[in-house]
């Protein structure tokens, strides 16, 4: 039987967990002792399992991680490849909490399926993109000419950041020189050759630490991240201490981030225009963007509400707003029918 016989690819996995590999599919098979296992289900319901060996139901996925520790190198600037941060965080990995960690929700919602395994350089080019995202969207401050004041203070924001967004715990950040990882010349071939090719997200090669971003989602991914993190993004939301005068404006949010959420459970199917009628290749590139669109804003959402954390409510709130007012509107452009757009032609 399988359970007696376990796939060698599976063991071999699992032994790199902690190394190259924070989280690795482990069905069927005995996960190393004291980690964490996570079974996933197809439409992304998640519950912890136990026992010596893990046998996943039809549709489900089993997982296991290593807290860590890890050491991340990034590079938090675009522009300034060789300047890089050390990252050494851990895994949050509370078994006696009910609640869904955070790690736990990006295992269910970001893993695509088919996927099994979850690698190191990977889920830096991730962390490298939130924080980068944070930077030019404001909610981090790191200055050149660093103060020890604004040093911490930054510190601190990456720690709530990557807490907020992939459930870590940061225990030491270090500037690095990554000058000599960086291999300027692809950096400036995969630019130029981006810009020949059109392409929306510019991948950028800057050392074995820091590699390219992870390629854009589809829209059947797009739409798994907003059905099960906007319900998260709004449960914190509510956990948010208040000032005086801002129940309003925080019910408000809730409600139309409820709503959104609404409109993503009952989202149309991308290659259908109607019951019985295919949508073009031109409207289904239309709901593929919108889609993806909706996933920035909810990456930008997260950026937000971890900056939250620290700063209050009221600091951010129209920040917030505006995410919210991005999210209802590239819902909406998903939702809506593209079949009144002509199918573009290209000329022969």
């Amino acid at each position: 039987m399988f359970g007696k016989r376990p796939d060698p690819a599976v063991a071999a996995r699992l032994a790199l967990l902690g190394g190259e590999l924070l989280a690795a599919r482990c069905d069927g098979v005995a996960p190393p002792a004291g980690m964490a296992v996570l079974i996933v289900g197809a439409d992304g319901r998640t519950r912890r399992a136990t026992g010596a060996t893990v046998m996943p139901g039809k549709g489900e996925a089993a997982w296991c991680w290593h807290p860590g520790p890890y050491a991340i190198e990034v590079a938090p600037f675009a522009a300034a490849p060789e300047a890089g941060l050390r990252i050494e965080c851990v895994i949050v990995a509370d078994d006696a909490s009910r609640e869904q960690h955070r790690f736990e929700l990006f295992l269910s919602s970001e893993v695509t399926a088919g996927t099994h395994a979850v690698p190191l350089p990977a889920f830096a080019a991730l962390l490298q993109g939130a924080l980068r995202g944070a930077l030019e969207g404001g909610t981090l401050e790191l200055p050149p000419c660093t103060a020890v004041d604004e040093w911490h203070a930054f510190r601190a924001g990456v720690n709530e950041l990557l807490y907020t967004r992939f459930g870590l715990i940061v225990t030491d950040c270090l500037p690095v020189d990554l000058g000599e990882t960086v291999d300027f010349a692809a950096l400036l071939r995969a630019r130029a050759l981006s810009q020949v090719a059109l392409v929306v997200a510019e991948p950028e090669v800057v050392s074995p630490a820091a590699p390219a971003p992870v390629a854009q989602p589809d829209d059947a991914a797009a739409l798994r991240r907003l059905f099960l993190e906007l319900p998260a993004l709004a449960a914190r939301l509510r956990g948010l201490p208040l000032p005086d005068g801002a129940f309003a404006a925080h019910r408000d949010l809730l409600q139309r981030l409820a709503l959104v959420s609404v409109q993503v459970d009952t989202m149309p199917s991308l290659a259908l225009a109607a019951p019985g009628q295919a949508l073009h290749a031109a409207g289904q590139h239309l709901r593929t963007s919108s889609s993806i669109a909706a996933v920035a804003a909810l990456d930008e959402g997260w950026r937000v509400l971890a900056a939250m954390r620290g700063s209050g409510f009221a600091a951010l709130g129209d920040e917030l707003d505006r995410i919210v007012a991005n999210l209802e509107c590239h819902v909406a452009a998903r939702r809506a029918d593209p079949r009144d757009r002509p199918e573009r032609r290209e000329p022969t």
